[in-house]
């Protein structure tokens, strides 16, 4: 089952919650003999007011997760031609509809998990002439609510979206919340390692430590840096 990570201090801010968790991430990959630099925080900023972006802008942080288009076009769409090396990167699922407006805003789209969404990615690539960097989302633990495309099926999809011209940097995944993640994650690496590639999005709030031990290039931290909130319901895929 995942550790959880403690909750924010009360009163801390979120200059604060970003120095511990970097420090956390640092430590963690000393302690797994690796670069810290070589592990990304993306801040987790779905469900969040204007006042936590900027605080999280103002502690330096430049790279976030949104998980719906529509509330990441209000949070970003005036800002990225203010903050030149800002890097969203879209961490929930993308209906194909969406596919336009999705390549338009971000730089990741790191839930790549059906051959439909492929081909409709690609179709905006040949159009717009942009090349759209991807990870496929792997659904470890084959949970039938969870997005995803499965282990087994995972090495025909990364194969067909770089047929189709999209650039597939690597995976991600999300581990059921009453397993130990450890073995999720080694899945995943072995995936991606067997299709040479180099990144690995994985870790979150309660088990981010566990996942830089297993190789994960980006960990997705929400809670942790703000704060548990309500969230929205998951849109449904096509």
């Amino acid at each position: 089952m995942a550790s959880s990570s403690p909750d924010p201090a009360p009163g801390s801010s979120i200059a604060d919650r970003f120095d511990a968790v970097r420090r956390r991430i640092a430590e963690a990959g000393r302690a797994a003999g690796r670069d810290p630099a070589g592990v990304a925080l993306v801040a987790v900023t779905k469900t969040q007011p204007d006042a936590a972006l900027a605080a999280a802008l103002a502690a330096g942080q430049r790279v976030f997760g949104e998980n719906r288009v529509q509330e990441a076009q209000a949070h970003w769409a005036d800002r990225r031609a203010e903050i030149p090396d800002l890097e969203l990167r879209l961490i929930g699922p993308l209906q194909t509809n969406k596919a336009g407006d999705a390549a338009a805003l971000f730089d990741v789209i790191e839930t790549l998990d059906r051959p439909k969404l492929a081909d409709a990615l690609a179709a905006v690539s040949e159009r717009t002439g942009r090349s759209i960097r991807v990870l496929v989302q792997v659904n470890t633990g084959s949970e039938p609510q969870k997005a995803g495309v499965e282990p087994e099926d995972a090495d025909a999809l990364i194969g067909h979206a770089r047929e189709r011209g999209l650039l597939v940097e690597g995976l991600m995944c999300i581990p059921p919340p009453d397993e130990a993640p450890g073995p999720h994650f080694a899945l995943l690496r072995k995936i991606a390692r067997r299709n040479g590639l180099s990144v690995l999005s994985m870790g979150m709030s309660g088990d981010y430590e566990t996942a830089i031990r297993f190789g994960a290039t980006h960990v997705r931290v929400g809670s942790a840096l703000f704060g548990e909130r309500n969230r929205p319901e998951t849109p449904s895929r096509d």
